[in-house]
């Protein structure tokens, strides 16, 4: 097993990385006997569940089911959890388990940010994108129809359990929506890793045990620095906002679409190219790295442009809800290098707007 720390003081936790875990009661020894609540969704329940039962002995009244997909991740399912929360007495030394992707995880972290003024969760992700990124550093939020991610709160867990196996039970479309968020590392922090992934993307596709494992702990060593360096996205540092490297487009795109044609992260590997594309335009990097990225998103049967019906205008206003506005201006997570991004407000407009032109074209 993989094992590393978030380090942040006395609310540092571990994230445990390797198969079998759901059948492990060793990562699970975090709980000690405290009461606890399981949230997942009806195919997790199905594919999952009676595992982390068996482990836990967690019988059938102590799990939250919901339907899946991105639209669960409301105000109105929230209030609904919470109420669930209230109609069982939970208590304030009860522990919240969220068993799924970033949907469940981003939902439960939230409610556990909310009840009772805060109680600890427990993150078991179940997909890429979540081993890879969601589940760790306490980013939790229910999505508006104005904007993603737009009510929120930073609630960090007390551990990740990434079990390599549940991988092996996700769509080929969710794999590949979690790869974007394993190519958006190298992208913004790690040329090397990129040029690995590049060589070994083949075997990622296909699950290869050794290079999912490598894969998965680099990116969540790479995490856990970042966010121990800044854990809320502090405005005037910019550190940890270059984890929205794409984002700001993808989150567009995703708003546009209501949220239920697009994977989070479709939109991001689409948002990235656009970053690259942008970054090129202004002599930030070279044509060559931009198309670098460009050929290993779509290589791994990532979308390259955004879906029909979006204009120049609609795209910037949607844009303009970003949470990295500051002082009224748009701030854009770019690349200066391959393995080197940056956040700036100091973009070339018209850059942007010939990026989003052609996007769109």
């Amino acid at each position: 097993m993989t094992q590393c720390t978030v380090q942040l003081g006395d609310r540092s936790y571990p994230i445990h990385i390797a198969p079998g875990l759901l059948s492990q009661r060793a990562p699970f020894d975090v709980l000690g006997d405290r009461p606890c609540l399981l949230l997942t969704d009806e195919n997790l329940a199905r594919l999952h569940l009676p595992r982390v039962q068996a482990t836990l002995g967690l019988a059938d009244d102590r799990c939250l089911i919901i339907p899946p997909g991105e639209l669960q991740k409301s105000w109105d399912q929230a209030e609904r959890l919470l109420d669930a929360l209230l109609a069982r007495h939970f208590a304030r030394d009860g522990v919240l388990l969220t068993l799924g992707g970033g949907v469940i995880g981003d939902l439960g972290g939230f409610v556990a940010a909310l009840y009772q003024r805060g109680i600890d969760f427990l993150q078991i992700p179940t997909t890429l994108l979540a081993q890879v990124d969601s589940s760790v550093g306490g980013k939790t939020a229910v999505n508006h129809p104005r904007g993603k991610n737009m009510i929120g709160a930073f609630h960090q867990p007390i551990a990740v359990i990434a079990d390599l196996d549940t991988l092996a039970t996700l769509p080929p479309r969710e794999l590949r929506a979690g790869i974007a968020e394993v190519i958006k590392y190298g992208l913004l922090g790690d040329a090397a890793f990129f040029a690995w992934l590049e060589t070994h993307l083949d075997a990622l596709l296909r699950l290869d045990p050794d290079i999912t494992a490598q894969t998965i702990a680099h990116c969540c060593q790479m995490k856990a620095r970042i966010v121990a360096e800044d854990e809320r996205e502090t405005v005037g540092s910019g550190v940890r906002a270059l984890l929205n490297l794409g984002h700001t487009f993808g989150h567009a795109i995703e708003t546009h679409t209501g949220y239920t044609e697009w994977l989070h992260g479709e939109a991001v590997a689409t948002g990235m190219v656009m970053a690259a594309d942008c970054s090129a335009r202004m002599g930030w990097i070279t044509a060559e790295t931009a198309d670098r990225a460009r050929d290993l998103i779509a290589r791994a049967g990532l979308p390259v442009k955004p879906p029909p019906g979006m204009t120049v205008e609609g795209f910037k206003a949607l844009m303009g809800h970003d949470k990295k506005v500051a002082k009224g201006r748009l701030r854009l997570v770019l690349m200066r290098a391959l393995g080197q991004a940056e956040l700036t407000a100091d973009f070339d407009p018209a850059a942007l707007d010939a990026t989003l032109a052609d996007a769109i074209a």
